[in-house]
């Protein structure tokens, strides 16, 4: 019977997709990358979608993120997201939390996730900025035998084709990976699978949005093209894992 996966069943087979109805994906961060990657989540037929995010939606979103609209300033991340998702699969099962990610507070998000799905998250998908938060997350995830790929640095860029997916410890000139190789391996941990480029970040210096001048560092610049990429990346990969296809 013809329905909105049958293209998708012609590249990975019922079981495959079987697979992917199966399965619990959790995103942390629905922003550039986190917001496309969740969109091609859904449209593959993952059965499960946990986004957790404490944003809202702001003007300077806009320009890149899959949930940002006019109409939609002001509101939730989530709640954005969770609309979308309905509109491509109402079959979907969705759970949010409107929850800044901490050190502190990770392993009681974990825990009571992994009740709500019996002990199986598939996949963490982690598309955060906070640094802390980021190790938090390898280190739980590595704890629970949960796999994990985490985005390192998208601003600041205007080549999305030099995006890679390699080990951590294989990267080079991104400066958040630089910063996540010295903070795990303190910590014991030297592999962490990651997205990445090789491109030298555009220096924004001198320059500003008037945002918030009292910032103590300046804000990225961003475009449409290039979270996205980063995002509908890490999809492929998580979704041909977890399908069994051409891994």
């Amino acid at each position: 019977m013809v329905d909105q996966y049958s293209r998708t069943e012609l590249l990975i087979g019922a079981e495959g997709m079987n697979r992917l109805k199966a399965s619990s994906v959790m995103v942390f961060g629905v922003g550039g990358v986190g917001s496309h990657c969740i969109e091609a989540l859904a449209r593959s037929g993952i059965g499960t979608l946990i986004l957790v995010d404490n944003d809202t939606v702001s003007v300077t979103n806009i320009n890149r993120q899959s949930i940002a609209y006019h109409s939609t300033i002001g509101r939730m991340k989530t709640e954005v997201m969770r609309e979308r998702i309905r509109d491509i699969d109402p079959a979907v099962t969705v759970r949010t939390y409107e929850t800044f990610i901490l050190p502190e507070n990770l392993a009681g998000l974990l825990d009571r996730e992994e009740k709500n799905t019996e002990g199986k998250i598939d996949y963490i998908i982690d598309a955060i900025d906070t640094v802390s938060a980021k190790i938090a997350l390898v280190e739980e995830s590595m704890k629970r035998g949960i796999p994990l790929i985490s985005s390192m640095g998208t601003g600041n860029k205007l080549h999305p084709e030099r995006f890679e997916i390699a080990d951590l410890a294989d990267t080079s000139v991104c400066p958040l990976c630089r910063v996540m190789r010295r903070e795990l391996k303190q910590r014991g941990i030297t592999h962490l699978k990651v997205l990445y480029s090789k491109e030298k970040p555009v220096d924004t210096c001198g320059r500003s949005t008037g945002e918030d001048p009292g910032a103590r560092r300046s804000l990225p610049g961003s475009i449409s093209f290039v979270p996205p990429v980063a995002g509908l990346l890490i999809a492929g990969e998580v979704i041909r894992e977890l399908a069994g296809a051409g891994v």
